[in-house]
C-alpha cells in the first residue's frame, strides 16, 4: 500500500493479519514440503493436511458459543444461503437493514416473508412481533453499514418462544464482541478478521439440522462437498485465534480512534445509534455533500458510502432508507471503517483531509 494512501474501509474487507500470512504459507508450497496435500486423503501427507483443518475448525469454533459444529464454506454468503435454504416451512423474518445475502437468499425461497422494521437508531425492537407460522427469523449482530449492534440473544429468545430457527449474520462481529448466545445458525468469514478471503464458516447448533447446498463427494460431514484448502484453513484459525486474544485490545484502540474522528468531523451527524454501536463503524452526513466529488479529492483515502457489495447501484442505501432518511441524506453520507492496524495519525489526517474537502464544496 503506498506510504500516504489511508485505509479506511475495514467494514468491506480487512487487511491480512501476518499471523495469518505465515500459517498459510507451508501450505502453499511446492512438492518438497507435502503442503499442497489433499485433507481427503487417507495417506499421511493427506492426514497431516487434515489435522491443519481440525485445528483450523476448534479455533474458530472458540469464537462461537459452545454447542455447535463448524462447518467451512466459501464465505459467509454461502453460509447464509445454505442455513436459510435448510429451513423446511414457514416464514421467514429478517431486518430491514440485512445484508443482501440474507434479503436476496429468502426471496429466492420462494416463502412468505416478514421484514422487521428498525428504529431510527438503526435498531430492532426486541419486542417485535413474528407473523404466526414463522419458520426462522434472521437478524445480524452488527450492522455491516451503520455499525449498529442488535439484541440479538432477546430476538434469538422470542423467535424460539414463536417455534422459529434463529440465524444470526456476525460478520462484522465475529472476533470483536463476544459470541451471540441463543443463535441456531451463525455465519461468519475469514477476510472481515484479518483472514483470507475465499473461506468462511456456518455453526451450526447442536440437534438442529441443515441439508447440503452443494452435492459431490460429502465433505464436511456430507454438508458441503468440496475439497478445502488447508492454507485457508490454517489463515481462518490464526486470524480467528488472534482476534480471541486480541478482543479486548483491539475494542479499546478502536474506540479511541472511533472518538478522535468524532472530535475533528464534529458538525457532522452519526447514522444511527451513538452507543448501542461497534466503534470500528463510523457512518456519518452532512447536509449538500456531494459523495462522488468527495471520493475524488479524496483519492488517497479508501472510504465509501456503505455496502461495498451495494456500490454501484446508484440506487440510496436500504440501510440508510429504513432509518428513515430521505435519499438526499443517504447520499451524503459516508462510513469510514477503522482497524487493528489504523493509527491515530492515519485517522487524524483522513478527517482533517475529508472536512477540508467538504469544506471546498461549500457544505
Amino acid at each position: 500500500m503506498p506510504a500516504d494512501f489511508i485505509y479506511l474501509d475495514h467494514q468491506a474487507t480487512t487487511p491480512l493479519a501476518p499471523e495469518s500470512r505465515d500459517a498459510m504459507l507451508p501450505w502453499l508450497s511446492g512438492p518438497e514440503s507435502m503442503g499442497f496435500a489433499n485433507p481427503h486423503s487417507m495417506h499421511k501427507a493427506g492426514r497431516a493436511a487434515a489435522a491443519v483443518v481440525e485445528v483450523a475448525r476448534e479455533q474458530v469454533a472458540a469464537l462461537l458459543p459452545r454447542g455447535g459444529r463448524v462447518v467451512f464454506t466459501s464465505g459467509a454468503t454461502e453460509a447464509i444461503n445454505q442455513a436459510i435454504r435448510s429451513v423446511p416451512r414457514g416464514t421467514i423474518a429478517y431486518s430491514a437493514i440485512e445484508h443482501s445475502a440474507v434479503v436476496n437468499s429468502a426471496l429466492a425461497t420462494g416463502a412468505e416473508c416478514q421484514e422487521l422494521a428498525v428504529s431510527s437508531q438503526g435498531l430492532v425492537d426486541p419486542e417485535v412481533g413474528f407473523a404466526e407460522g414463522t419458520g426462522l427469523v434472521a437478524v445480524m449482530q452488527v450492522n455491516n453499514e451503520i455499525g449498529t449492534i442488535q439484541p440479538v440473544e432477546r430476538l434469538a429468545e422470542r423467535a424460539h418462544a414463536a417455534g422459529a430457527l434463529f440465524l444470526c449474520d456476525a460478520v462484522q462481529g465475529a472476533g470483536k464482541l463476544a459470541p451471540p448466545e441463543g443463535p441456531d445458525l451463525i455465519a461468519i468469514t475469514a477476510h472481515k478478521l484479518y483472514g483470507p478471503k475465499g473461506i468462511g464458516a456456518l455453526w451450526v447448533r447442536d440437534g438442529v439440522r441443515i441439508a447440503s447446498l452443494i452435492e459431490g463427494g460429502g465433505q464436511e460431514g456430507g454438508l458441503r462437498s468440496g475439497t478445502l484448502s488447508p492454507a485457508l484453513c490454517a489463515g481462518f484459525g490464526a486470524a480467528a485465534a488472534l482476534a480471541g486474544a486480541r478482543m479486548e485490545q483491539d475494542f479499546q484502540h478502536l474506540s479511541g480512534l472511533a472518538g478522535l474522528a468524532r472530535s475533528i468531523l464534529s458538525r457532522w451527524a452519526v447514522n444511527g445509534s451513538e452507543t448501542a454501536r461497534w466503534p470500528g463503524n463510523l457512518s456519518l452526513r452532512l447536509g449538500g455533500l456531494n459523495f462522488p466529488r468527495l471520493l475524488s479529492d479524496c483519492r488517497e483515502i479508501a472510504f465509501s458510502a456503505g455496502s461495498a457489495c451495494g456500490s454501484g447501484t446508484g440506487a440510496p442505501s436500504r440501510v440508510l432508507s429504513a432509518l428513515g432518511l430521505d435519499a438526499g441524506q443517504a447520499r451524503n453520507s459516508i462510513r469510514l471503517g477503522f482497524g487493528r492496524y489504523t493509527t491515530r495519525e492515519d485517522v487524524e489526517q483522513a478527517c482533517h483531509r475529508l472536512e477540508a474537502a467538504a469544506v471546498a464544496q461549500g457544505v
